[in-house]
């Protein structure tokens, strides 16, 4: 039997299949990931109940309720209560070199776009790049790369990392505009953010007004924003690792000359994969060439007046026969 020589098309398939059981191993870097991210969850649970207590304190429920009560009878006057996820926390607990009081204060958002810096502006990239990783099964199965920002380590802008990026954040439901308690956000980040508001009396910025806490408290708003860092710095390690994996295989694919080389790699690696199967498939890992299929797809090409809903119901009996 002759042998099937590689192309372009066979490198693709051979890498993006490889690629997906990189992503799906149980590796000591995945798992930091995971762990990161579980270690993240209960610190934002038990942080904001602390951040509720801290914020009470300062804004009673009972003053709250009774400025409500003003503004539904007085109207704008007495709009000064919000709900807002993120707060200026200061302790003043510390002294100078001169043994003076020192106030140590710093912004925290808990929002999933909340900064992991303290910056009440955001702190980079690192920001979409925490709601990439929180939120990357739902990016996956949405048909966006949550990885985007981590492959894209260090490079300068460019197309394809904007475009990816943007996708993500849409997908999310991320607002154009920065710092809006009760903004233009919507789906998971909408959800996210209301579990993590809280009602507060003033009508300025939230930098404006620094609510005091204790130094016990102040540090456990610190460790919960490096628990948050850590989830960042955990998928970077994991998508890296891949990364290096993956930079090796497209070295090896290119340099083979059969298919069946590939089909070997795989194999060595502990990936069974079928000749016959790739060369069925296209690209996609749809079965082109059942006659029925290739027949169906090329009646469709040379229909050049379908409506647009024609050919939404072409592909779906298309795909549907693919699978069967």
């Amino acid at each position: 039997m002759q042998k099937i020589r590689m192309n372009t098309e066979y490198r693709n398939k051979l890498f993006n299949r490889i690629k997906d059981v990189f992503e799906k191993e149980e590796t000591q870097e995945q798992q930091g990931f995971l762990q990161a991210r579980e270690n993240f969850n209960e610190s934002q649970k038990n942080t904001f109940e602390v951040a509720r207590q801290v914020v009470e304190r300062s804004y009673p429920k009972d003053d709250v309720a009774t400025l409500r009560k003003f503004k539904k009878k007085y109207g704008d006057p007495c709009d000064v209560v919000a709900k807002d996820k993120c707060f200026y926390f200061a302790h003043s607990e510390d002294v100078d070199e001169d043994g003076d009081q020192k106030e140590t204060k710093s912004h925290f958002d808990f929002g999933l776009y909340g900064n992991l810096n303290g910056n009440e502006y955001g702190s980079g990239e690192d920001s979409e790049h925490f709601a990439h990783a929180y939120y990357r099964e739902e990016l996956k199965a949405n048909g966006c790369n949550p990885d985007i920002l981590a492959q894209q380590s260090g490079k300068d802008d460019n197309p394809h990392k904007t475009k990816h990026k943007e996708a993500c954040n849409k997908f999310l439901g991320q607002s154009s505009g920065y710092h809006r308690p009760n903004g233009d956000d919507i789906g998971l980040t909408k959800n996210y953010n209301n579990q993590f508001e809280l009602d507060v009396i003033g009508t300025s910025h939230c930098r404006s007004r620094a609510i005091a806490c204790t130094k016990d408290e102040y540090n456990i708003f610190l460790m919960w924003r490096s628990a948050k860092a850590n989830v960042v710095s955990k998928h970077q390690t994991w998508i890296d690792s891949i990364g290096k994996q993956t930079d090796q295989l497209k070295i090896g694919l290119k340099a083979y000359r059969y298919l069946s080389e590939g089909i070997e790699l795989a194999k060595e690696l502990g990936i069974e994969l079928d000749e016959a199967e790739l060369v069925r498939t296209n690209s996609t890992g749809l079965t082109i060439y059942n006659p029925s299929n290739l027949a169906n797809m090329i009646k469709g090409m040379k229909n050049k007046n379908q409506t647009r809903e024609d050919k939404i119901k072409a592909r779906l009996q298309y795909e549907k026969q693919a699978t069967n």
